[in-house]
């Protein structure tokens, strides 16, 4: 018995992806933005912005096409609160995981 693989692969639209904007602004005080767009459909920005705790603030989004056509698209927030991302792809947080958050954070609160 004989095996034959063949494995073919398609060239990715991603490897001949041009800049199509690149803006980039940091003004030296802690405060910047920028944003950027590939012709293959990648996006992204963020602005920043000096935190009340030495950290740097951000708030951004970011998106790229997905092989069925459509665009994931994700928003964040980076703070002293941490990294908060939403996005319509995101899974729900389960029950069980929300209420350890939950018990986590009344714990730290003792403190």
């Amino acid at each position: 018995m004989k095996l034959v693989v063949l494995a073919l692969a398609a060239a990715r639209p991603d490897k001949d992806a041009t800049i199509l904007t690149d803006e980039r602004e940091d003004r030296g005080d802690g405060n910047f933005f920028y944003r950027f767009e590939t012709s293959n459909g990648i996006q992204k920005e963020k602005t920043g912005t000096p935190g009340s705790e030495g950290q740097s603030n951000m708030v951004g989004s970011f998106q790229f096409p997905l092989d069925d056509g459509s665009t994931a698209t994700f928003t964040f927030v980076a703070d002293e609160n941490g990294y908060r991302v939403e996005s319509p792809l995101l899974p729900p947080i389960p029950e069980y995981v929300q209420r350890q958050i939950d018990f986590a954070n009344s714990q730290g609160k003792r403190r």
